[in-house]
């Protein structure tokens, strides 16, 4: 089976620096894979990607050696199993608050005697070989997002359920559980705990910390306080980014109101 690539920088004690991608397009998550990073998560929780859209970008990350992730809508079985059985190498939880949903999560990526994931691996199979069913347990990711003060509340209770490779904070809507405006980071004391309780308990238990940063600088910082799954671009910024630096670059024409001549 093919090697997770992930697990092997953990190991080692590295970061893997991922994309994120909300564009729904295989041209675009093949041109994001290219780029080099380690992973790069679709999200079918925000955005506009479906499966069948999901399954193409998939196919698309598959022509390089970035290991594919996808976040799902929600903690539910059917999605988790199927998106696997599409070719994802992990899978990202959103809004897990307790143990049990973390365990709910895990089962539904693990075949039994670990879970009950249903047998029926279809295209993943191709990308990761004819042993996938006897490899999947171990190489397949199953991430919970902590981003509620609830679950800031029970991390422990979390971060210690087995089978879980690792946590990924999800800022935005952490910031708005701790009632604070939606951000990658901020500076206020609540927020700052929170942040390092999460990341003490994921040494304690020998889960990786994650964290979606939005930008390089936040990447950077939470690299050096000991996160080990880190965003740190994603599509649709990048191109909005590069294009409103090219009308820049025009002068005075920049802005919402510039229009390129035809």
């Amino acid at each position: 089976m093919r090697e997770n690539r992930l697990k092997q920088l953990w190991a080692e004690d590295k970061a893997a620096l991922g994309g994120w991608m909300v564009l729904p397009s295989s041209i675009s998550a093949e041109y994001m894979a290219h780029a080099g990073f380690d992973w790069l998560c679709i999200d079918m929780q925000h955005g506009s990607i479906d499966y069948q859209v999901a399954l193409g970008m998939l196919q698309a990350i598959s022509t390089t050696g970035t290991v594919p992730i996808v976040r799902v809508p929600w903690n539910e079985p059917g999605i988790i199993m199927k998106t696997l059985d599409a070719g994802a190498y992990g899978v990202i939880v959103p809004m897990v608050n307790s143990r049990a949903e973390a365990e709910a999560a895990i089962s539904a990526c693990r075949y039994a005697p670990e879970g009950y994931r249903s047998y029926g691996p279809g295209r993943v199979v191709l990308y990761a070989g004819p042993d996938y069913f006897a490899n999947a347990n171990r190489t397949v990711l199953c991430i919970c997002m902590i981003e509620t003060r609830e679950a800031i509340e029970r991390a422990e209770e979390i971060i210690s359920t087995p089978g879980l490779d690792a946590i990924y904070i999800g800022p935005s809507d952490l910031s708005v559980s701790l009632g604070l405006p939606p951000a990658s980071d901020h500076d206020t004391p609540e927020f700052a705990s929170a942040i390092d309780k999460v990341l003490a308990l994921c040494k304690k238990h020998d889960v990786v910390a994650g964290a979606h940063c939005g930008t390089t600088d936040v990447a950077k910082k939470r690299i050096a306080q000991g996160f080990r799954f880190v965003q740190m671009a994603d599509d649709a910024g990048a191109l909005m980014r590069s294009s409103i630096a090219s009308l820049a670059a025009m002068g005075e024409r920049t802005g919402e109101s510039a229009k390129v001549d035809a």
